[in-house]
């Protein structure tokens, strides 16, 4: 048994069973004496014995408690204000505690892992028993690691509480490893870390003016490096700004047809709807566009926008959509999604074009062929097909029959973040479609000098995210060059892009010219919600900074 189940400092003397799942060792201290904990003089001389009932690690699947006889000593020093004192098992046993030290180490370890709530029930089939409150205790006392200064530091913020309270993560990209959390995302939080721990010669963050601003006063001599994703993004969001305030003039443009558009079965338009959602959406758009004119009016009146905000009740985003849009800005016609109904496209539009408008007849024909939907829907795609009335049709509604000769309003256009979005993907990755859809804007003067503009920056910064050996000399004159037309393009919205970036030009240059970035912090904010998420989102942030430390 000693060898299979050793105690530091301990001779054991007995096992018992004391019941079917635990066992208990009587176990005793090996050493003869024992010094003072308050002079360190060393005593042999007993005084009398007690029995402390500590648990300890489990034992072949069984719960152990030790039974301790732990001796109390004679202090032989007359300047000690001891005059007994108790012998002390420190690599076994904490003064006054209920559990070994081996044990809250396991205990604290699932706690880490786990979380309090699932480690507190993970824990009996282990047979370490414990409630989810001891388990924060040990969390909350166990040492941090010291992490040395990092050389390249990663600068991210992260939400505690989305929409309400942000922190920062600072990352060591070299040792791929979190070295701290802060409480917030201020600039002078972020500059006093910094000045804290000097040695740091090249950061890493995405375009905060409060990081940029921490950077400059907490490591003036450290490199800045803006994050290359951040710069995609920034310059997605500018064409949406611009898209936002010009949608209802490009919606006017003809359409392009696509050159090679896939011919599979698949349906490029929604049902009809009903008449009753028809009226609902009327009404929806009628007090959509109150609200627009409400906020044009405040907005030309001088109102600032967070009042406007706050004044309506409306979303800040919504607000300033609304405040940059020459029109009112329509909602964007969705495209459906696939349906159990396109593959037998083909061969519904071949039977009603044999001349069969009987709803029932087609939809046994394509359940033989395998259909597994109802009828409701091949009755709602032969409505608009109709050359006549069906049968059942009442006679009220008989004049109200979609005529099929009469074109279709084709004039929709996908809303400015999607737009956005599609402007900003490199071109061999558009459908054909897309690309289409991207062809007709360009048919504007000031779009096609906007898709340009987009589309060359976004070039710059793939070739400098994909191939690490771009040249740094031509990626810098190129911005450059860039930079230089941006300026005076005459689109206030990408003149007010290239002028935050010449702000910003010394980090912007460097995400152009080195290898470095800020993925690796993205990475590790992953990791920080999967902590928080185990903790219902509730953890505090001494917790969770402990947890994502002690991980690291």
């Amino acid at each position: 048994m000693r060898e299979l189940y050793s105690i530091p400092g301990c001779r054991i003397e007995r096992v018992t069973r004391r019941s079917p799942a635990g066992t208990v060792i009587v176990v005793r201290p090996e050493s003869s004496g024992a010094r003072c904990p308050s002079c360190k003089a060393s005593s042999d001389t007993p005084h009398s014995t007690y029995v402390r009932r500590p648990a300890d690690l489990p034992a072949a699947g069984r719960s152990v408690q030790l039974q301790l006889h732990v001796r109390r000593f004679f202090c032989r020093n007359t300047m000690c204000a001891r005059r007994t004192f108790a012998e002390r098992l420190p690599g076994l046993l904490a003064p006054r505690a209920r559990r070994t030290r081996r044990l809250a180490t396991a205990q604290r370890a699932v706690g880490m892992t786990a979380g309090a709530e699932a480690g507190a029930r993970l824990l009996p089939p282990l047979a370490m028993p414990t409630s989810p409150d001891t388990l924060l205790r040990l969390m909350h006392r166990a040492p941090l690691p010291a992490l040395p200064t990092p050389r390249v530091l990663g600068v991210d913020d992260w939400a505690l509480r989305k929409g309400r309270t942000y922190g920062s993560i600072l990352v060591d990209l070299e040792a791929h490893r979190v070295v701290d959390l802060l409480p917030d995302r201020s600039a002078p939080t972020v500059a006093a870390w910094l000045r804290h721990h000097p040695g740091v010669e090249l950061i890493t963050r995405d375009r905060s003016t409060e990081y940029a601003r921490a950077a400059a006063l907490g490591a003036p001599g450290a490199q800045q490096v803006a994050d290359r994703w951040h710069l995609l993004l920034n310059v997605r969001q500018m064409v949406e700004r611009w898209l936002t305030g010009t949608h209802a003039r490009l919606r006017a443009l003809p359409e392009v047809v696509p050159g090679a558009e896939s011919s599979s079965g698949r349906r490029h338009a929604s049902f009809p709807r009903t008449r009753s959602e028809e009226r609902a959406g009327e009404e929806s758009r009628a007090r959509r566009v109150a609200t627009y004119e409400e906020v044009r009016r405040l907005h030309r009146a001088g109102e600032p926008l967070l009042r406007i905000s706050r004044t309506l009740r409306l979303a800040r985003a919504t607000v300033r959509k609304y405040a940059r849009a020459d029109a009112f800005p329509e909602r964007a016609v969705r495209v459906p999604g696939p349906s159990i109904l396109d593959p037998f496209l083909e061969h519904l539009e071949r039977r009603h074009s044999a001349g069969c408008e009987n709803a029932l007849v087609l939809w046994r024909e394509i359940r033989a062929r395998g259909f597994g939907g109802t009828s409701r829907q091949v009755h709602r795609w032969l409505q608009t097909r109709r050359t006549a009335p069906a049968g059942s049709t009442p006679l009220t509604r008989r004049g109200n029959a979609p005529n099929p000769s009469t074109p279709r309003p084709t004039g929709s256009l996908p809303s400015p973040k999607q737009l956005a979005w599609l402007c900003v993907q490199p071109q061999s990755a558009l459908l054909p479609t897309e690309a289409a859809t991207l062809a007709r804007l360009e048919q504007d003067a000031e779009a096609a000098r906007v898709l340009a503009l987009t589309r060359r920056f976004c070039e710059l910064v793939r070739e400098r995210g994909v191939t690490h050996g771009a040249k740094p000399i031509s990626s810098c004159a190129t911005f450059e060059q860039w930079l230089a037309e941006a300026r005076t393009c005459g689109v206030r919205t990408v003149e007010t892009f290239a002028q935050g970036l010449e702000q910003d030009g010394d980090a912007v240059r460097a995400a152009l010219t080195t290898s470095w970035s800020n993925a690796q912090a993205e990475g590790q904010i992953t990791k920080l919600k999967f902590l928080k998420r185990q903790m219902y989102g509730r953890a505090s942030f001494n917790l969770l900074r402990r947890r994502v430390l002690l991980a690291a």
